[in-house]
């Protein structure tokens, strides 16, 4: 392929909105073009790198017999009102309707689509379990579309999805596609964890997410070991250091303490030089309509994700200074548990329970309470782990401290169980011949979102250090000088032999200064790059590797044993 017939609009311009530095390369070396916010295009080189990790994953999932298939965009909207999403997904699904007034969605992915189509096909017991798949663009409309291709109202998604007659099945399917996923994600040469995590809107009972560790990632995931399997932070359980450290002592006698100017948990640590998991924080919320007075040792954040899911409710928010005032009668600062029995219901982590003699607001503006314990000066209505964990936190499997880090959600797979097919219809006969729901797994990976994950995860200063497996081309000629005909035949000749034996070629024959050349071959960045130039009279060009850096001379009879060699390591 000649660079001078090839599209790739480079450029030195970052965009203001390029946090990610794999928004701002791929912008750079010519992969991506914003049309609106949160829509990209996909352009040439970066559609290779698509193409490439589609067919890693037709391979994959050919190998665990799922086959491919296509749905449409437009969906009808009666399908998702029958399993309630269409009232529950929220703002983000597109809603339109067509010049007949029908009510219709594109699609955010596809679970009610699947379950009606197999509705009355797989209808036997013998007939599973089952799975199908496919590749397709979907739509989300974000309302804070950011960090390039990471959070987009349209991308590139593989959903496939599981159908069973036993819970066995279920199993069976979930761990094929796990296996699958994570040979996906082996050979594109990501580094990820998979975590626990929390099924939000998709429902079911149990759901793993693979994450790909990366400074720029909106999530955040616990785990012990290197790389070892933990959690998603919105439902990772840990065991605070003082759970173990806190040594019991005998009850003291609660009392109220003036504390003028002190609101903060940091403050009022200070003001009793205590640690702040001593001071126990009480913050009101509403769950739902009702207000609820979350209690949690204050080193901690309360987990809004873990305090929903315990409270059953569908939505839940911080209450208003004004509504903090119009319920329990004093400021944020100084809300506390005791005395507020008939006023508001109590929910408190269960970590509470293993300090002693601590600190609580006294809903006086002004006063605390030292020496409180539970029970004793107050009881919950409800208890329950609802904070977020620390690092250092212990995981209760292992007893090991967790770490954290920032991650890029690159894959979700889901037991959703019988929610869609109980509302879509799609039922079997069981070998009583009793009519029942068929069990559903969804499994799902962000395709396009995969590009700017392996370019988070492999860059320098000069630009983009693409994975052998996924990279547009395997290897860049360069022509020094287009007007030397030694160099134009040998890069031709080059071309043609790596070519024929199986590997793609980007001939840089353009009319360009090499420092431009080389500047450019680094940013858009694969793996070899051969310059034919001053030696190409004695058969002598130089190649080299662009994760390593490492440079050497080559007569032209070794480049395709060169580049066979790398590339099958």
């Amino acid at each position: 392929m000649k660079q001078s017939l090839y599209f790739i609009p480079t450029t030195k311009e970052i965009p203001n909105d390029a946090e990610a530095i794999s928004h701002q390369l791929l912008i750079r070396g010519g992969f991506i073009r914003q049309e609106i916010g949160g829509v990209f295009m996909y352009l040439p080189l970066a559609y290779r790198s698509l193409q490439r990790i589609e067919k890693i994953i037709e391979e994959e999932m050919d190998k665990i017999s799922c086959p491919e298939m296509l749905m449409p965009v437009i969906l009808p909207a009666s399908l998702w009102q029958k399993s309630g999403r269409y009232e529950n997904y929220g703002p983000e699904l597109f809603k339109l309707q067509d010049r007949a007034k029908r009510d219709l969605i594109l699609g955010p992915t596809h679970e009610e689509s699947f379950a009606d189509l197999i509705r009355g096909i797989w209808n036997s017991y013998k007939d599973f379990p089952k799975t199908l798949y496919q590749i397709q663009t979907k739509f989300r409309d974000e309302l804070r579309p950011r960090f390039g291709l990471l959070r987009n109202k349209e991308f590139i998604m593989l959903d496939g999805y599981s159908f069973g007659a036993t819970d066995s099945d279920l199993d069976y399917s979930y761990d094929q596609f796990d296996s699958a996923f994570r040979k996906i994600f082996d050979r594109t040469g990501l580094n990820y964890i998979s975590v626990v995590a929390d099924n939000g809107a998709m429902g079911g009972r149990e759901s793993t997410e693979f994450q790909a560790v990366a400074a720029i990632g909106e999530d955040d995931v616990a785990y012990v070991g290197e790389n070892g399997v933990g959690a998603n932070i919105e439902v990772a359980v840990g065991i605070p250091p003082f759970q173990i450290e806190e040594q019991k002592e005998d009850r003291k006698e609660m009392e109220k303490v003036a504390t003028p100017d002190v609101k903060t948990v940091s403050d009022v640590a200070n003001f009793f030089k205590v640690p702040a998991y001593k001071i126990v924080k009480s913050i009101v919320y509403f769950s739902d309509d009702q207000p609820v007075l979350v209690v949690a040792p204050g080193d901690h954040e309360i987990n809004e994700n873990k305090l929903q899911n315990g409270l059953s409710a569908k939505s839940i928010r911080l209450a208003t200074p004004e509504e903090v005032k119009d319920i329990l009668g004093v400021s944020i600062g100084s809300v506390g548990p005791v005395d507020v029995k008939g006023k508001i219901k109590i929910v408190m982590d269960l970590t509470v329970n293993y300090l002693h003699n601590f600190y609580v607001g006294a809903n006086t503006d002004g006063f605390h309470y030292q020496n409180v314990n539970c029970d004793r000066d107050f009881v919950a209505d409800e208890q329950f782990d609802l904070i977020q964990i620390n690092e250092g936190d212990l995981d209760p499997k292992s007893n090991q401290p967790y770490k954290i880090e920032q991650s890029i959600e690159i894959g979700h797979i889901f037991k959703l169980g019988t929610f869609y097919s109980e509302g879509l219809g799609a039922t079997f006969l069981d070998q009583d011949g009793n009519e029942k729901p068929i069990i559903m797994g969804s499994y799902g990976i962000g395709v396009s979102r995969l590009l700017s994950a392996i370019v988070e995860q492999n860059n320098d200063q000069n630009g983009i250090i693409w994975p052998k497996t996924v990279t547009p081309f395997d290897v860049h000629i360069i022509e020094i000088n287009n007007k030397d005909d030694e160099i134009v035949k040998l890069s031709e000749k080059l071309e043609k032999e790596l070519e024929s034996a199986g590997y793609s070629v980007l001939l840089d024959d353009r009319k360009a200064r090499p420092g431009v050349k080389f500047a450019e071959s680094d940013l858009i960045g694969f793996p070899l790059r051969v310059v034919v130039g001053k030696k190409a009279q004695d058969g002598i060009v130089e190649i080299k590797e662009r994760r390593t850096g490492q440079v050497e001379e080559l007569k032209v009879s070794e480049v395709v044993d060169f580049v066979r060699d790398y590339y099958s390591k």
